[in-house]
């Protein structure tokens, strides 16, 4: 049993629909869905009641959210009281985010290393993969939470992997591709495409389209994810992006659906990246580990790109 499952039956149980589950947790569905399964066939029992709106615990549900829930407050306790005794971090850390981590991932991670380490300052500085990269390098920043899958300068800088977020196919509710049981990139080439420009968005899509063979039919390009979402729930068009960015609704209350690609599709992949030879100070140490902590249930694992 991992403390990914519990979190994951929690946020299903606490949200009532694993859909939203997955957005709240920017994973897709079918992790929850996955980790759900897999904690009751550990446990022997099923958690879930499935109903057209969504879930509902069982009574064995119920019961086991109240002991997952005290599970989490101990390691939460756990790590409070380690680190009020045993780490004197503080001073600034010097952050660089690119544009869709700074909207979609930091927030709330950042609150919470707020309240863990007062003491501690993050300075962030909202720039280009390629800016970011070059400031890490120069020492100007101490580390960046970023886009690690467009990593450039592999050589000079080392990375770990946070979360890995699936890209998928989105649609209007009532699109016709929504009939179909198996949907690849060639299916999406023959209607009308928004294509999302932002952190390199074109570019990644760019390399799997021209794998595919086939060229998706772009009527409109923006640095906006809120636009396509707006047009592709208006039914203007289609596009393929991330779990990470993904909402249900659009900002006039259209429906979004989504459908997986047989395709490969690479996933959007968010982590950390520091200078290879940097030396990190208590403070930088400090975020990077809560960090890695808060996706991986510890330190100690940084593996570079």
């Amino acid at each position: 049993m991992s403390l990914k499952q519990i979190r994951y039956f929690i946020a299903a149980a606490e949200s009532g629909q694993i859909s939203h589950a997955a957005v709240e947790l920017n994973v897709s569905q079918s992790a929850v869905t996955g980790a759900i399964q897999q904690l009751e066939g550990i446990l022997g029992v099923r958690l879930f009641d499935r109903h057209p709106s969504g879930v509902s615990p069982t009574p064995e549900g119920h019961r086991f959210l109240l002991h997952g829930r005290n599970v989490l407050a101990a390691l939460e306790e756990a790590m409070r009281v380690s680190r009020s005794s045993a780490s004197t971090a503080s001073g600034t850390v010097r952050v660089g985010v690119t544009y869709t981590v700074a909207g979609y991932f930091l927030p709330r991670h950042q609150a919470r290393f707020a309240r863990t380490f007062p003491a501690v300052t993050l300075d962030l500085y909202e720039a280009s993969r390629s800016v970011i990269e070059q400031a890490l390098i120069d020492g100007a920043l101490d580390v960046a939470v970023m886009l690690v899958s467009n990593l450039e300068a592999a050589d000079k800088l080392e990375s770990e992997v946070l979360i890995r977020s699936r890209r998928r196919l989105w649609t209007p509710a009532d699109h016709p591709l929504l009939k179909k049981d198996t949907l690849g990139l060639a299916d999406v080439a023959e209607h009308p495409y928004v294509m999302l420009t932002v952190d390199e968005a074109s570019h990644t899509a760019g390399r799997y389209w021209s794998r595919s063979g086939h060229k998706p039919d772009v009527i409109f390009r923006t640095s906006s994810v809120e636009a396509v979402r707006s047009m592709v729930a208006a039914g203007m068009g289609i596009t393929v992006l991330s779990d990470m960015v993904f909402r249900p609704w659009s900002l006039e209350g259209q429906r979004i659906e989504t459908r997986v690609l047989a395709d490969e599709i690479p996933s959007m992949d968010v982590g950390l990246a520091w200078r290879r030879d940097a030396t990190m100070s208590p403070a930088t140490r400090c975020f990077r580990d809560f960090l890695s902590l808060a996706f991986h249930g510890g330190g100690g694992n940084h593996p570079s790109t």
